[in-house]
């Protein structure tokens, strides 16, 4: 009986368990992804980290690095570009799958819908810039599909 007691007195003295979290949003994620919980550093994953239509361009983007915020407004900064990115910006998702972004700026990169994927501390990014209107001696300057291949700093 008195075991019976105890029991009962224990169950009414618990308290309410915890209010889980809700669920977070498809754009939380996607933001996390790219971010963390405020800032993440990348920068290139190896010696193929970049092409260009398919040809090994890393060289031209030795030590590049991407700084991505998530604060109330999304900001970017760049190093090591090649005047392909801009230094800083902004950055927003295109459209509603939060499976790609763009970057507000000046330079060839800027503009464009970059596609990501990120698996565990790598992250891939895809885009690509149209021909120009004009050559450069005979060659599209920038033009062409790019991929970077990118690494949590």
């Amino acid at each position: 009986m008195v075991f019976a007691v105890v029991i009962l007195a224990a169950q009414a003295c618990g308290g309410d368990s915890p209010t889980p979290a809700p669920p977070k949003t498809p754009e939380q994620l996607a933001t996390e992804a790219l971010t963390g919980t405020a800032t993440l550093s990348w920068a290139l994953a190896g010696a193929n980290a970049v092409t260009r239509d398919g040809t090994n361009v890393t060289e031209l983007y030795t030590n590049f690095e991407l700084i991505l915020n998530s604060g109330s407004s999304k900001t970017y900064s760049s190093r090591n570009n090649n005047d392909l990115f801009d230094n800083s910006g902004n950055w927003s998702f295109a459209g509603a799958n939060f499976d790609k972004f763009i970057l507000a700026g000046s330079r060839p990169a800027s503009g464009r819908e970059v596609s990501f994927t990120r698996t565990g501390d790598n992250l891939r990014l895809t885009f690509t810039i149209p021909a120009p209107g004009a050559r450069i001696n005979a060659v599209f300057a920038v033009a062409g599909s790019y991929t970077f291949n990118l690494v949590k700093k």
